[in-house]
């Protein structure tokens, strides 16, 4: 029997913690708007429960179009009305608010250093209290636990699987 984290050992295999365990935590992204994506869904769940968000990320990449930067990055206020009256998502206007300036400032990044994930790469190795100083200067809503966790979530920093998880190993070795 394969070894998993302690938090997923006993799920079964179509639990949603388990199925997010299994074959999206600790996975590098290498597309912009899925790190944009993942970067809403931490932000989302600041306050509320992961399995709440993990139940809910249809909802949010239908909520924004599909996690598109450029598409977020230009909502107006009535894309804003919109969200904050979206019952499949989080309505929370600091966290729509958020993900809109969040878009806005992936597209400077993007002019910059070609694309969010090189802009991630281009800092990449760093202590989760640089990167958290980093995000904190660069985006919005993202404090410590947020960082650390998209971070973590996109294998940009360790931690995300125990030693002996079968899922983290063969991450490692990748």
């Amino acid at each position: 029997m394969a070894s998993y984290c302690e938090f997923v050992r006993d799920l079964p295999a179509d639990n949603v913690h388990r199925q997010y365990h299994d074959h999206q935590y600790g996975f590098p992204l290498n597309d912009d708007n899925e790190l944009f994506g993942r970067l809403i869904l931490e932000i989302n769940q600041a306050g509320l429960s992961w399995e709440l968000i993990l139940k809910k990320a249809d909802n949010f990449r239908a909520a924004y179009a599909n996690f598109d930067i450029d598409t977020v990055a230009g909502f107006t206020e009535k894309d804003r009305a919109r969200l904050l009256q979206d019952a499949g998502i989080i309505r929370n206007k600091l966290k729509v608010n958020a993900a809109i300036h969040n878009a806005q400032q992936i597209q400077k990044l993007r002019a910059e250093f070609g694309s969010f994930k090189a802009w991630l790469d281009h800092h990449h190795p760093m202590p989760k209290p640089d990167w958290v100083k980093l995000f904190k200067k660069t985006f919005k809503f993202t404090g410590g636990e947020i960082t650390g966790e998209f971070l973590m979530s996109t294998g940009y920093l360790p931690g995300a699987h125990d030693a002996d998880c079968a899922v983290g190993r063969m991450l490692s070795s990748a």
